[in-house]
């Protein structure tokens, strides 16, 4: 079992952490932020270089999660697939040069 696996057999245990987390970030507006996104973050993130973790600690890294820290590495993450440039958006800033 690789170590991403062993990670996510413990997510149902931190769910409520992570909605709360992410209930949080709509009180703050920033927007609809789903647990999978706060889920996602920690693991390719927080937890990357991790070789044990428990639950405890899960929950205080998902408690410990700044808003900025996260808006941060989604758009990077967005850079990265290249996603934005395909969006209207993106169609439109490119016929904008021409």
């Amino acid at each position: 079992m690789t170590q991403k696996d062993e990670i996510e057999k413990y997510r149902h245990h931190v769910k409520p952490a992570l909605v709360s987390k992410a209930e949080e970030f709509k009180i703050l507006d920033y927007g609809d932020v789903t647990e999978s996104e706060i889920w996602n973050y920690l693991r390719n993130k927080k937890w990357k270089k991790k070789t044990e973790l428990m639950v405890h600690e899960m929950v205080a890294d998902i408690m410990a999660v700044k808003p900025s820290e996260f808006m941060t590495f989604a758009t990077i993450e967005s850079f990265k697939s290249g996603s934005w440039f395909d969006s209207e958006e993106g169609r439109q800033l490119g016929t904008a040069k021409e």
